[in-house]
């Protein structure tokens, strides 16, 4: 895996997210209470809202838009029939890093 330093997990509020912009799409990087870091693509299937403007409650976001509640470990949305694509993150002495190779191979749809 190739990584890509995002900066320091205290930049990200807790439970809240930040969102990096990529060419093909913005995904949204999550912190829990925990300080547990996760990383999701930044757009609900259903309407389309913004996940990294949801509400983060322990390892889930709720979409703000119309109340979906996706999981942070794989993107599934709970009692509904879709899912968001998920992205290795992890916390390296403080530091958010997230696999750059994932990114790439991204597909634009």
């Amino acid at each position: 895996m190739s990584w890509i330093d995002l900066g320091p997990v205290t930049d990200i509020p807790v439970r809240g997210a930040r969102t990096l912009k990529t060419a093909l799409g913005c995904v949204a990087v999550f912190r829990t209470a925990e300080d547990e870091v996760f990383a999701l693509t930044d757009r609900c299937p259903h309407k389309g809202g913004p996940l990294s403007e949801g509400i983060v409650h322990g390892q889930s976001v709720t979409c703000p838009l119309h109340n979906w509640v996706f999981d942070l470990n794989t993107g599934v949305a709970k009692g509904e029939d879709a899912t968001v694509e998920t992205f290795a993150v992890r916390v390296e002495a403080g530091r958010v890093l997230i696999d750059a190779s994932r990114l790439a191979g991204r597909s634009a749809a």
